[in-house]
């Protein structure tokens, strides 16, 4: 069995080659900041999603684009094992990095459940806030009926949703539990569950240095990762789960189960 997550120190090692990533990427991450905008414009306007190129959108095809470019960008080798499923579809991630919802885009466009302090981040919120993300407040009851309701709608309507089950980011060393009330949209909606495990690093293993340290903000991870040296970006898309209406908690747990055998944390 691999070994999960790296035997690094809490923080980095002095890294001499850091000023020389960031005299590389800074420039290639201000351009692709200034193409956001009016790609995101015509995928708003809905024009993008009514021109068709070959089985996909326009829309899809920019949106795989940039998100792709993205995380490129960050120094990230993206590595996809299996395949999304297509039509309306529950995605279910484990959640390391605020990277998480741009890996997935890049291999489909999603709407994802996320917290609302996302759409105050810069650029990422808003291009969060364009791509549909639907932002819950968390612990909030009322807030969190109001997501499951959206999520609801979108999934009838033919689009996927994305989500996190944890309920927050991790630091890479462990999957949380799922909670399992998010899976009752996919029962309501009557839409497959499909598990995607998600982890950064090289060789098989999460480097300890890319989720949140403790305490950490959004800006300081983001620069930090900008800096940081090349690891790969596994997207896992794994078999669907079974739908059990009697038992979202199994769903749950079956999902939570798929996604730790992936990533070889054992029992956990």
């Amino acid at each position: 069995m691999r070994t999960p997550v790296q035997s690094a120190p809490l923080s980095p090692p002095h890294d001499r080659r850091r000023p020389l990533r960031y005299v590389l990427r800074v420039p290639f991450l201000l351009l692709h900041a200034l193409i956001a905008p009016p790609l995101a414009l015509l995928v708003a306007s809905g024009l993008a999603g009514r021109v068709r190129t070959g089985r996909d959108t326009l829309e899809g095809v920019l949106v795989r684009w940039w998100t792709g470019r993205l995380v490129r960008i960050f120094g990230f080798r993206i590595r996809r094992f299996g395949e999304p499923l297509p039509g309306a579809v529950l995605y279910v991630a484990n959640h390391v990095s605020w990277l998480d919802i741009v890996l997935i885009d890049s291999q489909r466009p999603v709407a994802f459940v996320a917290k609302n302090e996302i759409d105050r981040w810069p650029l990422v919120g808003w291009l969060a806030g364009c791509a549909g993300t639907i932002f819950h407040r968390r612990g909030n009851a009322d807030s969190l009926n109001q997501v499951m309701a959206r999520v609801v709608e979108r999934l009838r309507a033919g689009r996927p949703v994305g989500v996190f089950p944890e309920g927050g980011s991790g630091h890479g060393e462990r999957v949380g539990t799922f909670h399992a009330r998010i899976f009752q949209t996919a029962l309501d909606a009557e839409v497959p569950v499909q598990p995607v495990a998600l982890r950064y690093g090289v060789e098989g293993r999460q480097d300890p240095h890319v989720p949140f340290a403790r305490g950490e903000k959004f800006l300081p991870n983001f620069l930090r990762l900008l800096g940081g040296p090349r690891r790969d970006a596994e997207v896992h898309f794994l078999a669907a789960v079974e739908a059990t209406p009697d038992a979202r908690r199994r769903m749950a747990e079956e999902s939570r189960a798929r996604i730790v055998r992936t990533l070889g944390y054992g029992d956990d």
